[in-house]
This record gives structure tokens, C-alpha cells and sequence, in this order.
């Protein structure tokens, strides 16, 4: 094989090493988010682009759903990365209840152990959605609803879901439709 031949042949596969990596880091430490409706409002809006730190809730060999290290549990609060366990349409939610809670939605109002949870800054204008039953979360199990309750298909539709299958959190917005370029974190 002549000289040309193998640069270009090491060329390649030089590339393709790199490539490759830039995959797996995205696979398994790193990822974006198109928010692609209005379910997160107002927190987040319809085309956001959010920074999912993938290693929050654990390491994972990259391109298989297998753990290598269990990170931190999902906190109440936190916005997720999931597919929704009924046609794994990838949705971001936040999560509300965690195992050990006990949940209860009534005419809107969310309560968690027994306490109405102050939620005066999510938009509940177009209605709460479904209500849940008093329900204990099961350990190892997050309960995940829309900001935008009249407007998420959520927890309150699809059940629970198992921390392991949380693909990431989503940790800030860095680019927003009307602003362009930002940082803000979630």
C-alpha cells in the first residue's frame, strides 16, 4: 500500500475514533433537550434547548441502559429526562414525589406527606388535570408532573417511574427562542 493510501486510511480511522467518542460522552455523560411543547411552563417554554447532565443519577457504559456506578437519588424538584413508559415518547418533568412520599392531588392542590405544596408560580390556568388518589410512591420510584398541569401528560396518566430509567437531568437552559444564547440554570 503506498504512503497516500495510509494517511488516508489513518485519516479516517483517527476520525472515526473521534467520532465515536463524541458519541459515547453524549450517550452516557452529556446530552441536549428540545423542549417540544408548553408542558414545563412556565419554567420552560416550547424550544428550549436544555444541558441534561446525564452522570446525576448514575454512570452508564455507553449505548446500553447498564449502570456502573449509581449516582445521586432523584430530589424532589429535579427536572428529568424519561420516556414515557406507555410509547417511550422522551418527555422532561420534574419531579414531585420521591419513594417513601405520600401523594395526593385534589382539586389541583398537590400535597406530599400530608402538606399542600406551594405552587403559586406553576401555571395551573388551564385546569390541574387528573387528580391522584392518597398513593405511597414505591422506594426506588419518582412521581413526575408538568408545570403546565392542565397541559402535561404525566405521573398522573402513566404511573410511576423507576429512577434507573431517568436518563438525565436536565440542569440548565442555554439557548431560548426569544433570547438567543443564555444560561440559566433549572
Amino acid at each position: 500500500m503506498n504512503t497516500k493510501v495510509r494517511r488516508i486510511l489513518r485519516e479516517i480511522f483517527t476520525t472515526s475514533l473521534v467520532l465515536l467518542g463524541i458519541l459515547a460522552a453524549r450517550s452516557s455523560l452529556a446530552d441536549h433537550y428540545v423542549v417540544p411543547s408548553g408542558s414545563m411552563e412556565p419554567a420552560l417554554v416550547s424550544g428550549d434547548r436544555v444541558f441534561v447532565d446525564k452522570r446525576a443519577y448514575g454512570l452508564r457504559v455507553p449505548f446500553t441502559l447498564l449502570r456502573v456506578w449509581s449516582g445521586e437519588s432523584a430530589a424532589r424538584g429535579d427536572v428529568v429526562i424519561v420516556d414515557e413508559p406507555v410509547d417511550g415518547t422522551r418527555l422532561i418533568k420534574r419531579v414531585v414525589a420521591v419513594g417513601g412520599d405520600f401523594v395526593e392531588v385534589r382539586d389541583g392542590v398537590l400535597s406530599i406527606n400530608g402538606v399542600e405544596q406551594d405552587e403559586s408560580w406553576r401555571n395551573l390556568r388551564s385546569g390541574g388535570g387528573p387528580e391522584v388518589e392518597p398513593v405511597l410512591v414505591p422506594e426506588g420510584e419518582v412521581l413526575l408532573m408538568g408545570d403546565n398541569r392542565g397541559n402535561s401528560r404525566d405521573g398522573r396518566v402513566f404511573g410511576f417511574v423507576r429512577e434507573r430509567e431517568l436518563y438525565g437531568k436536565a440542569a440548565a437552559i442555554y439557548w431560548r427562542s426569544a433570547d438567543g444564547f443564555t444560561w440559566l440554570g433549572l
